[in-house]
């Protein structure tokens, strides 16, 4: 029989069942590396205490080295009889150094050494999503300067409002995107905290270094609270949160280019490296990129509802429901680093804009009108007026099957006096875009300083 984690208290075993429910380690194994450099941390620290002697923490380390280079060639696989990736370290670490490896265990429980194990992993998966939000936003800026003077229809409503330069739509994911890495490293700086040294809930009677073990780590600090330290998840949680709004931008910006790719819209081109066909239609390009991200944005909010819900009727302090935390962090993890790298390729070399379809959808509608009422109120009309005289000049427009562009110098100075040749060249999409050159708009000047300020963000400046 295999001798539990736990002691000799009880006489039984457990149901195989039950051990397979109440076992992680198909999952946890995740932690393994991190859980390797905490232990080696805590027994550094161990020995710089004299809790236990110098030579023995050199073997404790030379035995954890040893089981991290049989996991990277693929001989370390504990099964669901190790119960979880720290008891399957530990009772590895014995089998190849002896009794002394029971001593790592000393001051120290599978609490805080847990809390240790999912905040070291979650440290660097933040790092690496915010260099992907960086690749991403790098070819949002290449897309934003090639096309500062290509124009596309904005909305409001989904109806056609105002033509935007296609550089300044672009720039607002990058925005967005900006946000996401400014957020993750706000949450990075809460989830760099070590809780290892809080025991079980209530610290530990040995002389331990609690700030020692946190700096070999990397901690920027330790937590004050035993007690908080082995159940807090809110690092967790905010992650969770800024995961769903990277996959909230993502989907909208997926939304947007399956729009685009349709007939109705025709904005876009799917190349073949980004989509697929349809097994029975042989015409059909299917934006499959957008599509899944869409869908895994839904997958990444369940995680933290998942999570919200785990933790609202925790008391204090750790509880078995904590284990569910790690399968739902590691989906979510993985799910945003896929999709920002998809959305990334797909950005870079899977659509292509069509210029000529373009042009023509801001010169189709009435997205100039605002403009007829800005050119008036210019020349001293009221804008309540000029507005209202506008919208009935659409109306007309419309009866006639016009444009404001085909109207004749008689039909607009019957409308008001004040119009003039120049209000021709005023409402040209060219022009409607160039005017706006409000800090932040989306006239010529203004998105070239937007692209210049992105590249100084990107240091590419």
């Amino acid at each position: 029989m295999t001798k539990k984690t736990w002691s000799d208290r009880f006489e039984g075993t457990l149901h195989p069942a039950i051990t397979l429910f109440n076992a992680s380690i198909g999952f946890d194994i995740e932690l393994i590396e991190h859980d390797l450099n905490g232990s080696i941390a805590h027994g550094k620290m161990l020995a710089k205490t004299g809790i236990i002697s110098p030579g023995e923490a050199e073997q404790l380390v030379q035995g954890l080295e040893q089981i991290r280079q049989e996991y990277r060639a693929g001989n370390f696989n504990p099964g669901v009889d190790q119960e979880d990736v720290h008891f399957a370290v530990e009772r590895r670490l014995t089998e190849l150094v002896g009794d002394v490896g029971k001593k790592l265990h000393t001051a120290r429980s599978r609490n805080d050494q847990v809390g240790t194990d999912v905040r070291l992993y979650l440290r660097a998966q933040i790092d690496d999503i915010r260099q992907r939000l960086r690749d991403f936003q790098a070819v949002l800026l290449q897309l934003a300067e090639t096309n500062v003077e290509t124009l596309i229809p904005g909305y409001t409503h989904l109806q056609r409002a105002q033509p935007v330069s296609l550089a300044h739509h672009l720039l607002a994911y990058f925005q967005m995107a900006q946000r996401d890495w400014q957020r993750l490293g706000e949450i990075r700086a809460r989830t760099n905290i070590s809780p290892l040294g809080s025991g079980a809930l209530a610290g530990t009677t040995f002389p331990i270094d609690r700030h020692y073990s946190a700096e070999l780590l990397g901690f920027e600090g330790i937590y004050a609270n035993s007690l908080d330290g082995v159940s807090d998840r809110d690092f967790a949680i905010e992650f969770l949160n800024a995961a769903s709004l990277i996959m909230v931008h993502l989907s909208r910006l997926s939304e947007e280019m399956i729009l685009w790719a349709s007939q109705e819209f025709s904005f876009i081109s799917l190349t073949d490296s980004c989509a697929t066909g349809s097994s029975i239609m042989p015409q059909k390009k299917n934006p499959d990129v957008p599509e899944l991200i869409r869908g895994k944005a839904g997958r990444v909010m369940g995680h933290l509802q998942g999570m919200l819900v785990l933790m609202k009727g925790l008391p204090l302090a750790y509880n078995k429901d904590l284990q569910e935390d790690k399968e739902a962090l590691f989906d979510a993890v993985k799910t945003v680093q896929v999709s920002l790298e998809a959305m990334t390729i797909l950005l870079d070399e899977g659509i292509v804009f069509r210029q000529e379809r373009l042009a023509e959808a801001v010169a189709e509608d009435f997205s100039n009108a605002t403009d007829v009422a800005d050119y008036l109120a210019a020349k001293g009309v009221p804008f309540r007026e000029a507005y209202n005289l506008v919208g009935k000049v659409v109306k007309t427009s419309l009866a006639a099957g016009k444009l404001l562009k085909d109207l004749t110098m008689e039909e607009w100075q019957a409308l008001h006096p004040a119009f003039e040749d120049d209000i021709y060249q005023a409402i040209t999409p060219q022009q409607v875009v160039a005017a706006r050159n409000s800090y932040g708009g989306t006239g010529f000047d203004q998105v070239n300083l937007a692209i210049a300020n992105a590249k100084a963000e990107l240091g590419l400046s």
